[in-house]
């Protein structure tokens, strides 16, 4: 329990670093944050991708003042549910209407709390790096009234522009093996050691191992390295029982569910006709972030094919919900089929570099993804090659991925 002096005082300071820290540079997300009167506005997203900077933006661009508040202050340790009522005293006080919280989904009740302010009249936004916020037991809490939205590291069009270079192979390729977390791509090269490592052992303890009471962080750790080492493999919980000393493929499947409720990994599923059949199936396991493939993977070889993959994965993730992206896999096999609504719109094959050894393959495997979902025109993204082949009334295109993501945002 808190004093309402301490709540005031722990305000204060935070909004002094909140209003100081370097907005940089403006995201592309800042137009298509979700803001309606009387809902929540929902952000989550992987730690240090850049949640609070997207507010402070938003703090400058639309608004003239704003409450904010982190709670994982180490002030604010011993914050309780009976707090809420202090902190929404203070929020009367200081007579502001939007408020901005980070982190406030570890508060119990903190739904009701901020369904209370919706009701009172405030302008409210929550930001948080668990994807559980985006469950359908906040949309129960809530009911309904909250708007959401994921903030993903920069994509390579924001790179760029930070960067200050050209839509162009060289630039993709430092893109593929910086990644996109902002902290980690802002500082010089000489500069960076151990921040994308650091902050993968930071989400293994904060948001896992703390909040799921996990004991052996050992363990966990191991499998995040193997997963970040198979990067665009199928994965199974089964044929990894018994590794890193997890002896039940149970608790395989709880470790994958805290890993992409943390934004640390995606997995995807292989299409099929009903859910049994894609939980049976395994799935491919991406990386948030190609940076951290790079600086955390235990592989021995570079594996850039793979890292290439996740690249456009990510660039696919960006622009469509989780739950609308498939691999297809029957005779052969297509690397990505996006939904919409139910209904197949994309059938995208990603290959480094196309030669004469995996030319037929991975044509084939597209044609045959685009022939099953009754597409006439699908996608083969390369690194820097060019061209275009039809067959039995099917059109692919091959695109350089510096093409195919640098001008799709």
């Amino acid at each position: 329990m808190l004093r309402q002096e301490q709540i005031a005082a722990t305000i204060d300071m935070q909004k002094d670093i909140f209003l100081n820290k370097d907005a940089g540079l403006d995201r592309e997300y800042l137009e298509r944050v979700p803001i309606s009167e009387s809902y929540a506005t929902i952000i989550t997203g992987i730690r240090r991708c850049g949640k609070s900077t997207l507010l402070l933006q938003l703090l400058q661009k639309k608004y003239t003042d704003a409450l904010y508040l982190n709670f994982e202050d180490i002030r604010l340790a011993e914050f309780e549910t009976s707090d809420l009522s202090r902190l929404r005293d203070e929020i009367v006080r200081r007579k502001i209407n939007v408020l901005f919280f980070d982190e406030i989904q570890f508060i119990d009740g903190w739904e009701i709390f901020v369904r209370q302010l919706l009701t009172e009249g405030y302008t409210v936004f929550v930001t948080g790096s668990n994807a559980s916020l985006l469950s359908r037991e906040l949309g129960t809490r809530l009911t309904g009234r909250h708007l959401s939205m994921e903030l993903f590291p920069f994509s390579y069009h924001e790179y760029v522009r930070l960067k200050n270079l050209e839509i162009n192979e060289k630039s993709l390729e430092e893109y593929l093996k910086d990644g996109g977390m902002p902290e980690y791509v802002k500082k010089n090269p000489a500069a960076r050691g151990g921040i994308l490592p650091a902050l993968m052992d930071d989400i293994l303890m904060r948001d896992i191992a703390v909040r799921y009471s996990i004991r052996d962080v050992e363990a966990l750790r191991k499998l995040s390295v193997y997963l970040m080492s198979n990067i665009g493999n199928p994965v199974s919980a089964s044929k990894l029982t018994g590794l890193f000393g997890i002896k039940s493929s149970t608790t395989i499947l709880e470790y994958f569910s805290y890993l992409k409720n943390s934004y640390l990994f995606e997995f995807l599923p292989q299409f099929g006709w009903s859910l049994k059949s894609q939980a049976r199936n395994p799935k491919k396991v991406y990386s948030i972030d190609t940076g951290m493939i790079s600086e955390i993977s235990g592989a021995f070889t570079e594996n850039i094919g793979h890292r290439f993959e996740n690249l456009i994965y990510l660039d696919l993730r960006r622009k469509n919900k989780v739950d609308d992206l498939f691999y297809f896999k029957e005779k052969g096999e297509c690397d990505f089929i996006v939904f919409e609504k139910g209904k197949a719109k994309e059938a995208v094959q990603v290959c480094y570099k196309i030669d004469d050894l995996n030319f037929e393959r991975e044509l084939n495997g597209l044609m045959e993804a685009m022939a099953f979902f009754d597409l006439t025109e699908g996608t083969l993204v390369t690194f820097n090659q060019k061209d275009q082949f039809e067959k039995d009334g099917l059109t692919v295109r091959m695109v350089p991925a510096h093409e195919y993501i640098g001008h799709s945002d």
